[in-house]
């Protein structure tokens, strides 16, 4: 039995629509004009327990919704879910007690505290004996390296620091299920690493089951085997990560490396040129024109090597998001 299991579930908005003026203000009084947004609109899925998932989507596609659906914040407008078992929106302090939400956007830690003030609160709230508070504390902190930081207000850490504070507060009461919602977001490339790194080792010492959002690629392949693409509130693709590209993307990479030491006039014919250190060169080729491509390039010169690799997942997602992408339909 999936341990997440979410069937057509709904949430839509009405938005106020003002009009410009005195006059219509006025009239707004007596009769207002609304628009409806559907922020999510009949999304499925399911999660096996230990499982950690990739929900993509561009902003405004419904992710955040989602996962506030799914956190109890916010009741939808149809559908159901069910979380280890529990209605999210119920909010059952035993459900309550079992996940966590994490967002890169909104902190929990008091700023001017240092982090151990909050994750003492966290004990409390969580009803942590002080045996466990202390030895998932120090295992949390070495885990993240940030032992020595813990004294420190929370407003003298940096981005990176505070993340990783984030983290261990959230998962101190050792939740069965964790939302992160843009964990990496604004941190740096050795900020983002460190974070990689502590989930993919706690999530396999652990088998949490999590879903993951975020912006940044780097995350989801290091992270996650699956993805659930989202856009306009509607899931577009439930399925292994690697199956992204070749499902989506329009092109492949063709990577050539010509015998005579220089890359001949006119290759761009074949396809758009992007990288030329001669004697390589890399082009991006239509799907359908790779194979005719090809043979005419391998007929027509001396080619030592050649590779065809599908594009990167960022810009095939980039791609993705970039036809036939609305706004407005959720407020990330």
């Amino acid at each position: 039995m999936p341990i997440i299991d979410v069937q057509k579930l709904c949430r839509t908005y009405k938005v106020y629509r003002k009009s410009e003026g005195m006059m219509a203000a006025v009239q707004g009084l007596f009769h207002r004009k609304h628009r409806e947004v559907h922020a999510v609109r009949d999304v499925s899925f399911q999660i096996e327990e230990g499982e950690m998932l990739a929900f993509l989507g561009p902003n405004g596609a419904g992710k955040t919704t989602t996962l506030k659906l799914l956190s109890g914040i916010i009741v939808p407008t149809s559908g159901t879910a069910t979380v280890m078992g529990h209605v999210p929106w119920k909010r059952e302090n035993a459900y309550r007690r079992r996940f966590s939400l994490v967002t890169g956007q909104k902190e929990q830690l008091w700023w001017d505290l240092p982090a151990q003030e909050s994750f003492r609160l966290h004990k409390e709230i969580y009803r942590i004996s002080e045996g466990d508070y202390h030895q998932r504390l120090d295992e949390l902190t070495a885990l993240m390296d940030v032992k020595d930081l813990i004294a420190q207000p929370v407003r003298e850490l940096s981005l990176g620091e505070r993340m990783r504070m984030e983290l261990i507060a959230a998962l101190l009461h050792r939740p069965d299920v964790l939302f992160l919602d843009e964990p990496t977001i604004g941190l740096d490339v050795i900020s983002q690493r460190n974070v990689q790194k502590f989930l993919r080792s706690y999530q396999a010492e652990q088998r949490i089951t999590v879903i993951l959002t975020s912006h940044y690629m780097k995350d989801i392949e290091a992270l996650c085997d699956r993805a659930v693409v989202i856009n306009r509130g509607s899931v577009i693709h439930d399925g292994p990560v690697a199956e992204i590209g070749d499902r989506f993307s329009r092109h492949k990479i063709v990577e050539l490396q010509f015998a005579n030491g220089i890359v001949p006039d006119g290759i761009e014919r074949f396809g758009d040129v992007l990288e030329d250190r001669s004697p390589m060169v890399r082009l991006q080729i239509p799907k359908q024109d790779v194979s005719n491509s090809l043979s005419r390039i391998l007929a027509n010169y001396n080619v030592d090597d050649v590779s065809v690799s599908e594009r990167p997942l960022e810009d095939v997602i980039a791609e993705l998001f970039s036809f036939g992408n609305g706004n407005g339909n959720d407020s990330e």
